[in-house]
């Protein structure tokens, strides 16, 4: 059974066209399934108004399609959002006769590279992506732990608590025991369901829907990270190194607000000091969330400035705690 994750930007509702609408807030998803293959689709709702649904989409996919109708600066706030999002392959649609040269100038050395350019076409693209996901055979996990961030939660009548997110990497069964982060609270598995259909155990990068129990609602947010691995760590304050995009023109100061992006988890936080380097798109910060991260050691973040004019997406951190 493959399965993965797209982000489908530049064009709202485009799902609608290749797939079938889920659930829908400032995100929307959209189910595609044939035989064991499943792909989910998300489509940053809120967004452009809203920086946090692009990076949502973005963070949570493995792959996207970008549709072009026009060169500007939301186009370009979202290839560089893909670009910090470490997403290495996916689709380009051009339309409004925009020229496929135009595009390449503009992606020349970076991640997007890669990207193939297909035609405008909703039951081609749904074969490729059909296609990407059989191609996705994770590697057995080398230990039983697994990580799910929450997007969604809610009750449901005669089943309790559910919430909806990826399994980011690792392996998680039925009746497994988890820690709610970053509050001290644990819940267990009830149930797993994989686009509707009941499953005993879920891996990397599979869609789920998990029915807990020793939990409440209430407990449970977009950005909860549920786990059994006891090397996530958790902070509210941070030293790290950025690196600033090309594009980004703004100096990082002592006292600016910005938000780290990690998982499902959108935080607000303080520069407390900048030490400049030989390299002034690297600088090291030392920041101080608002709330509790939950992270892997070594791993990467996106870093955010939503007070940015024509750019919102400052570029990455790396998190070595």
């Amino acid at each position: 059974m493959g399965n993965i994750t797209v982000a489908i930007l530049g064009a709202q509702n485009y799902g609608n066209t290749i797939a079938k609408k889920g659930t829908s807030t400032d995100i929307t998803l959209y189910n595609l399934k044939k035989g064991e293959d499943t792909v989910t689709l998300i489509e940053p709702t809120r967004y452009p108004e809203r920086l946090a649904p692009l990076f949502y989409a973005c963070a949570l996919a493995k792959e996207a399609i970008v549709v072009v109708d026009e060169l500007n600066a939301t186009f370009g706030e979202q290839l560089v959002m893909l670009q910090c999002s470490n997403i290495k392959s996916g689709y380009i649609v051009l339309r409004n006769y925009i020229p496929k040269e135009k595009i390449q100038s503009i992606i020349k050395d970076t991640i997007l590279e890669k990207f193939e350019f297909v035609a405008d076409d909703p039951n081609q693209l749904r074969d490729k992506l059909l296609a990407d996901a059989s191609r996705q055979k994770p590697a057995p996990p080398q230990q039983e732990v697994g990580t799910v961030p929450v997007d969604h939660a809610f009750n449901v009548k005669g089943v309790g608590v559910v919430v909806l997110g990826i399994v980011v990497y690792g392996i998680i069964r039925k009746h497994t025991v988890l820690n709610v982060l970053p509050s001290n609270k644990s819940a267990q598995i009830r149930s797993i369901q994989k686009h509707d259909d009941e499953f005993d155990v879920a891996g990397d990068g599979d869609r789920v829907g998990l029915a807990l129990k020793n939990v409440e609602v209430g407990d449970l947010d977009r950005g909860t990270i549920l786990t059994n691995d006891p090397s996530i760590k958790i902070a509210t304050k941070l030293q790290v190194k950025a690196s600033l995009v090309k594009y980004w023109q703004t100096p990082i100061k002592p006292g600016m607000v910005i938000h780290i992006g990690y998982w499902t988890q959108f935080i607000a936080a303080k520069v407390e000091t900048v030490n400049d380097t030989v390299d002034p798109k690297k600088p090291d910060l030392s920041i101080v969330l608002d709330k509790p991260l939950a992270f892997q050691s070594n791993s990467s973040a996106v870093l955010m400035y939503l007070d940015g004019t024509k750019l919102r997406v400052a570029g990455t951190i790396t998190l070595s705690q």
